[in-house]
């Protein structure tokens, strides 16, 4: 790379920056101090060649600065809180709540009946209607929860991943019910039920099925929801398993590219649909490392996606991301310091650029945080975003020697683990022999033997810790009546509605399965036509069956 490229690279990423919004807000220090948009190594005559290799300019290849040309100059992250508790009632009285305070996006959390395809009256789902998230079994549900929010001024991310493919046409028919069409929703399912086998175990249908479930999801979605992000390729539930935040970052790439890797073998255009596909990592408590892990993220996705899969749409190199502080860090004991260390990792997930943020609440180790938790979590972002001054320069820890060796040191480590895949058969393989399962559990292993034996120290556990402690904070408690509430709404529900017509709709949804036609139109029809979440899964499992994992020792 000559000084030529650089300075004509430079003088685009200038002319982008020229044209883009930017906010009204005072960029300069608390003392008045001018702050640049961009720092430069040595104002531009350093190693030209080495810097556009690893870093470049903001919004161009390979990313390492972020995607958007002047960032959060142009425009903060989305602060989207995670809500989700009790019948539909109450969710949707914390989604108006969090809008009020502040909160510029919606985060569902759903239950944990609703993310495993049971309606509230299954036997199975006795005793957790409602605890983890909201219960939803039906479209009724879902216009509930959507009640006074116009779907087509606010985005939602939904967390489910097993059943995603019905909660997505759900939202679609909430849209339709509201005047707005799917080609107008905007906002992110999260759909990645790779990660599901490795580490949550959420999962409902085996890998290849479920591989085509979410195939025929980005098919439809490309056509019809150009605004939506199809599918948020997750590391967090990965990291909360107890991997390092290498294995994070190379097990949720690998997912993301066999997730690519399907979609071009079905036949669609890579420049078509990669655009629409996100990431969500975790944000954990070693500062400077995390930075690193979102820096080398990018960077990784953006040569993988040109040199190996051939895209030319510069939006298809861009790894856009959301990331949430990290639930495991989080302590039982003395919570308030829980406060503390959601500050920190938020910083650290701005500092690396993200695109949206969920900010933990002190009390979610003990319960779905209270009102008041959930307030103190979300103005922690915007005190980062308004008084910390991060926000008014792109990047600021770059050049630090430190932050670029520790990018290309887990840019590595992932190269590594790439490799120790693909010997495995890639993905799917190595979630059927077990591969990931082990390397996470050997990476908690090690982590655990740290802190038992203090060479590691998490205040308030095993040190700094008080005698006698009493955990003096209200914590949410969710009513037995919820579960009555929702097993009786969802029998009124199969009385009242034409069976009929049901039963037709999930019959053909069971036809589309077994022709191996897009899933979608069916679906959507069922869901019109009041087929019940239960139901739906029902359905689907009639072809796909289910599956059981291996044990991993």
């Amino acid at each position: 790379m000559s000084e030529q490229s650089y300075q004509k690279s430079l003088k685009r990423w200038k002319e982008k920056v020229s044209q883009a919004r930017e906010r009204e807000y005072d960029y300069d220090t608390v003392s008045g101090l001018e702050n640049d948009l961009l720092y430069l190594p040595e104002d531009g005559h350093g190693d030209e060649s080495a810097y556009m290799e690893k870093l470049g300019f903001p919004g161009e290849y390979p990313f390492t600065r972020g995607v958007h040309p002047n960032m959060y100059r142009g425009r903060l992250w989305t602060m989207r809180q995670f809500a989700g508790f009790g019948t539909p009632e109450d969710t949707n009285k914390r989604f108006k709540f969090l809008l009020e305070q502040g909160q510029t996006g919606l985060s569902v959390a759903f239950d944990m009946p609703t993310l495993m395809g049971y309606d509230s009256d299954h036997p199975l789902s006795l005793g957790e209607v409602g605890h983890c998230g909201v219960s939803i079994n039906s479209i009724e549900d879902m216009m509930i929860l959507f009640e006074g929010i116009p779907l087509d001024q606010i985005s939602t991310s939904m967390t489910i991943n097993g059943p995603a493919i019905i909660l997505l046409a759900m939202y679609i028919v909430v849209g339709e019910r509201q005047g707005v069409a799917s080609e107008k929703l905007s906002g992110t399912l999260q759909n990645d039920i790779l990660k599901e086998y490795i580490a949550q175990k959420e999962f409902i249908f085996p890998p290849l099925e479920s591989m085509h479930i979410i195939t025929d999801m980005i098919e439809w979605c490309t056509d019809h929801m150009p605004a939506y992000n199809t599918i948020s390729i997750s590391g967090y539930h990965i990291r909360e398993a107890g991997s390092t935040a290498a294995q994070e970052l190379a097990f949720t790439l690998a997912d993301g590219f066999a997730y690519v890797e399907a979609a071009i073998e079905r036949g669609l255009d890579v420049d078509k649909f990669a655009r629409r596909l996100s990431f969500f990592f975790n944000s954990h408590i070693d500062f400077f490392e995390e930075i690193g892990k979102f820096r080398a993220a990018r960077r990784i996705f953006a040569k993988r996606m040109k040199e190996k899969y051939g895209a030319k749409d510069p939006r298809s190199w861009m790894l856009r991301f959301h990331t949430q502080t990290a639930g495991h860090s989080l302590t039982a004991s003395q919570p308030e310091n829980n406060i503390v260390r959601t500050a920190y990792e938020a910083l650290a997930g701005v500092m690396g650029g993200t695109q949206s943020l969920h900010t933990n609440s002190m009390d979610e180790v003990l319960a779905l945080p209270t009102e008041k938790s959930v307030e103190i979590a979300l103005r922690t972002q915007q005190v980062i975003a308004y008084e910390t001054g991060v926000a008014s320069t792109i990047d600021p820890l770059a050049g630090s020697y430190y932050v670029e060796a520790m990018t290309d040191k887990l840019e590595a480590e992932a190269e590594r683990y790439f490799d120790l895949i693909e010997d495995q058969g890639g993905v799917v393989a190595a979630i059927e022999s077990g591969y990931f399962q082990r390397e996470i559990g050997k990476a908690a292993y090690e982590i655990a033997k740290k802190y038992d034996q203090k060479k590691r120290i998490i205040v308030g556990v095993n040190a700094f810790t008080r005698e006698n402690e009493i955990i003096d904070i209200p914590v949410l408690k969710i009513d037995k009546q919820v579960e009555l509430d929702q097993v009786s709404k969802v029998k009124q529900l199969r009385a009242s509605r034409d069976d009929q017509k049901t039963a037709e709709a999930l019959k053909n949804l069971s036809l589309a399965c077994q022709n191996e036609t897009n899933i979608m139109p069916p679906l959507i029809e069922a869901v019109r036509q009041s087929a019940t979440l239960g139901e739906i899964v029902e359905a689907m499992k009639k072809v796909y069956g289910t599956y059981t994992e291996t044990p991993v020792f």
